[in-house]
């Protein structure tokens, strides 16, 4: 894999709706709501290990293909923890094609002065109905002075930027006057729905009855809609497997890796990160994504047979309201 012989492309299934590229799960936040955490408390130290080095998230990322779609296209999203931890931050923005456009989701906690001087805004540019810079906002990890200042300075450098909180019970005061304070600054400022327990109860609005219910778990098949590129390369087939150190499905620099949207059989229903089973809207803003589809498993088969392999699902899930499996 590290040869740096040429790679052949990897074509995006029709019905991907999410690109997420983890550079590392290491954060300067400790945030008791982190959904990287929603089943272990204890942040997991899978983010200190070997992170694929600049080049190699250049080499792999550019092996993408079918990109472009009728109704917008599906970027890129340069994610952690804080992608800006990564030592070659600037380097994988600079070094990937044109042709593959970037989102980066990120709480700002760097030099934003060292951002404007090394990438060119429209680097980070493309249609979309939201901001491709989508910095979140953290409640007592960061004055919200300090973050508006930062917003403001990387607007004034022609960088498309919107913030993003989580509505957690226990700011949600605070966070919706700092929505009004954004706003009437002229900085787009959107809720994210709280996912997650919290006096015991289970927030969030999600199409699986018990998938997040972290008890008994049991086996059914299961697929999904997004290309998931952990910290060391290795591609999962959903968030919870890449919190919590789970079983890879590939390599983002290996030759042989293909994006199938096969089914797979999964133990771990039950134990779903909500990131993957939530009702959302999806890159277009349409509401009613899921990320993965879940069947019940009906015992050993082949992979395809629950429905065909990378099928393009169209309209909305069936409801909002979470159904059993």
């Amino acid at each position: 894999m590290g040869d740096g012989a040429p790679l052949p492309e990897i074509r995006v299934t029709e019905d991907c709706n999410y690109i997420a590229a983890f550079l590392t799960l290491a954060c300067p936040y400790r945030c008791e709501y982190c959904i990287n955490s929603f089943e272990t408390p204890e942040r997991s130290a899978r983010g200190d290990g070997r992170l694929l080095r600049g080049a190699e998230w250049a080499r792999g990322l550019s092996r993408l293909t079918n990109l472009e779609r009728e109704e917008g296209l599906v970027p890129v999203t340069l994610q952690g923890g804080e992608p800006s931890v990564h030592p070659d931050f600037y380097d994988i923005i600079n070094a990937l094609p044109e042709r593959i456009r970037l989102d980066v989701l990120t709480n700002l906690a760097f030099d934003v002065e060292e951002m404007i001087a090394r990438v060119r805004p429209e680097r980070l540019r493309r249609e979309a109905p939201y901001a491709s810079i989508r910095v979140s906002y953290h409640p007592g990890q960061v004055p919200f002075e300090d973050l508006l200042a930062k917003v403001h300075r990387l607007q004034e450098a022609g960088f498309d930027v919107g913030i993003w909180a989580v509505e957690h019970p226990a700011v949600s005061e605070h966070v919706r006057a700092a929505q009004r304070r954004a706003l009437g600054e002229g900085i787009d400022f959107r809720l994210k729905e709280f996912l997650g327990y919290y006096q015991g109860r289970l927030h969030g609005q999600y199409k699986y009855a018990g998938a997040c219910a972290l008890g008994r778990r049991r086996r059914v098949w299961c697929r999904t809609t997004e290309l998931i590129v952990g910290p060391e390369g290795s591609v999962y087939r959903c968030h919870r497997c890449l919190y919590e150190g789970g079983e890879p499905i590939g390599h983002i620099l290996d030759a042989a890796f293909r994006m199938d949207g096969a089914w797979r059989a999964c133990d771990w229903y039950g134990h779903c990160n909500p990131c993957d089973v939530k009702v959302k809207t999806n890159r277009l803003q349409q509401f009613g994504h899921t990320a993965v589809e879940i069947r019940p498993w009906t015992g050993e088969q082949r992979e395809e047979e629950p429905g065909r392999t990378g099928e393009k699902k169209t309209g909305s899930v069936a409801g909002a309201g979470a159904r059993g499996v």
